[in-house]
């Protein structure tokens, strides 16, 4: 067991109000008990927490800044945090921040800069795609503020090394082939491509049924186009899919079988369960609460309660084990599985969107294979 990603909720709040938010918008209101910031006490006692399990582990890990949305801290906060974190682990340990774009400034990309921290926006595309689900507190456009942000960090002097990526998330009913010249006019470096989260009970947005494709068949048209472009940003997704379907391994949680430790850190400093569960009625708290003030975070991640949740990121439905795409598939994010009959001992939901993209993917491969051996 490793750990290979902290997540820190340094933020219990946002300036936005997407309506698909696991955290404010799915039915969970544990957010209405946290700290609005992660206290300086409680940064401290992180740092320190990840120091040592740094040391106790003896490989390196990412450090992601999530909140709600990590850039309410502001300039002078941030700094107090990141010279602890830097203070405390390795340059090996990365530290990224996602945020949503709105509160980029320079100031915060010259921080960022002094401490090698880099950026990830959320942006799902053009205006007309991203303002039908990410509006601010008092339901207005955020498109505009999102795009002045992601300029700002374009034109950064050290923008090479701050920008790492878009993250969208899906809207199955917009049109895939705008979303992605869209992000091919702005040349961002790279695209991770997030479906809507739902689970079997209650369906993510425009899904029809548990044997539809809404999903499969709009992320199959960016693959086209992402095939064809002689220049295209990275993909992760798609990258990680290809690869594995050719033998290779993914490099993140949702496809493969490849085994990811991911531990969050909630802005009381709580220790819990990776919160994209706060969309299903299990929940993302472990029974027994840790937080970093009390308990050895490297003890926590190797406890039996720990360890049975990390085991369930790997798919116990024997559906899933008699199928010929598990390799690549991987099952699907576990909270994708969830159903109110048996938990999480299910196919994803978006089983069968996975099952149409993977084989579109062997499609274009099996005709590439051919061309090359004709030739």
């Amino acid at each position: 067991m490793r750990i290979d990603t902290v997540l820190l909720k340094v933020a219990g709040r946002c300036n936005l109000d997407c309506s698909y938010c696991y955290v404010y918008n799915m039915g969970n209101d544990s957010w209405r008990a946290m700290p609005k910031f992660m206290a300086a006490e409680t940064q401290e006692y992180v740092a320190a927490q990840l120091g040592r399990l740094f040391i106790a582990q003896s490989l390196p890990f990412a450090v992601v800044l999530h909140g709600g949305e990590p850039l309410l801290l502001g300039p002078e906060r941030l700094q107090t945090l990141f010279e602890i974190l830097r203070t405390s682990l390795p340059s090996a340990c990365t530290i990224s921040i996602q945020t949503n774009g709105v509160l980029i400034t320079t100031d915060v990309l010259d921080l960022c800069a002094a401490f090698g921290v880099t950026l990830s926006v959320s942006l799902d595309g053009p205006a007309a795609v991203h303002d039908k689900h990410r509006v601010d507190l008092r339901g207005r456009a955020s498109h505009a503020a999102v795009t002045a942000g992601l300029s700002r960090l374009q034109r950064h002097r050290k923008a090479d090394l701050l920008f790492s990526g878009i993250l969208a998330v899906v809207d199955p009913t917009s049109d895939p082939d705008e979303v992605y010249s869209y992000f091919q006019m702005l040349q961002v470096p790279s695209i991770d491509f997030l479906y809507r989260d739902g689970n079997r009970n209650v369906l993510p947005y425009s899904k029809g049924g548990l044997d539809t494709a809404e999903y499969g068949r709009w992320i199959s048209v960016i693959l086209d186009r992402y095939l064809a472009d002689r220049s295209p940003p990275r993909i992760r997704l798609l990258d990680d899919m290809i690869k594995l379907i050719l033998g290779g391994a993914g490099v993140k949680e949702g496809v493969g079988l490849t085994d990811f430790g991911i531990v969050v850190i909630d802005s009381d400093g709580s220790i819990t369960k990776n919160d994209t569960l706060k969309s299903t009625p299990l929940g993302d708290r472990f029974n027994g609460l840790w937080t970093v003030d009390r308990d050895e975070l490297a003890h926590v991640v190797r406890s039996p309660e720990f360890l049975a949740y990390h085991a369930l990121q790997q798919p116990t439905s024997p559906i899933c084990h008699a199928c010929p795409e598990l390799g690549v598939c991987g099952g699907g994010m576990l909270a994708h599985r969830f159903d109110i009959s048996n938990g999480y001992d299910n196919p994803s939901v978006f089983c069968s969107d996975q099952k149409w993209l993977i084989a579109r993917m062997r499609r274009y491969l099996t005709a590439y294979l051919a061309q090359r051996a004709a030739a």
